[in-house]
């Protein structure tokens, strides 16, 4: 299993606050090309990706909406059906169907909660999960080794939180793609690629 935590400090809190245009609604589309590089591959979804989204918009922030898509069973029974073009409907309706104190599975393997970004890495560090965070000035994903479940830590087109960044190195292993900077969902697209190539020769 390997993982991925994207945060946005833009991404919109609120079902109500989608509108047509993403762009216009908080960068949600950055969010919607994130959960396409995690799980889509050609003709085939990945069963070994779990995706935490941190929304940090407004009108109530922050949500933690966690994916972990069932892709065995009837649909609309034992899975619903996501496709490229459905993800904004489907983080739509996790949003409205936020319950106040709870972590509701909205469809099955999909959740939403109120919970800020720190305190989801440091209830995976408590875990002892291994975790990755993408920085520019990391050691090279291609050159470091790379633990079994890893989890991958990313952001929005305007970073992770300064605050915290101080803390997250202290307990995540800083990692960069190389001198250029890529989209956040090429980031996890080429996150997946290096993990694939490393499982297919047997090396993680």
């Amino acid at each position: 299993m390997r993982e991925f935590i994207y945060y946005s400090r833009t991404a919109p809190t609120s079902g109500n606050y989608i509108k047509e245009d993403l762009h216009q609604s908080g960068r949600l589309d950055i969010a919607i090309h994130s959960v396409i590089a995690s799980f889509f591959l050609s003709h085939k979804m990945r069963t070994d990706v779990k995706l935490h989204l941190i929304f940090s918009g407004p009108p109530d922030p922050p949500k933690h909406l966690e994916l972990k898509p069932v892709t065995e069973g009837e649909t609309d029974v034992d899975k619903i059906y996501l496709s490229k073009r459905n993800v904004s409907g489907i983080l739509k309706r996790m949003l409205y169907k936020y319950r106040e104190g709870q972590k509701k599975e909205v469809f099955p393997g999909y959740w939403i909660e109120k919970k800020p970004f720190l305190h989801v890495v440091n209830e995976l560090s408590n875990e002892g999960k291994n975790l990755y965070i993408l920085d520019e000035r990391g050691k090279d994903l291609r050159e470091i080794e790379i633990e079994k479940d890893p989890i991958f830590i990313l952001g929005d087109h305007q970073g992770l939180p300064q605050k915290e960044l101080k803390r997250l190195k202290k307990i995540c292993t800083p990692v960069s793609l190389g001198k250029r900077l890529y989209f956040a969902s090429h980031t996890i697209a080429i996150v997946n690629n290096e993990l694939d190539r490393r499982e297919d020769a047997g090396l993680l």
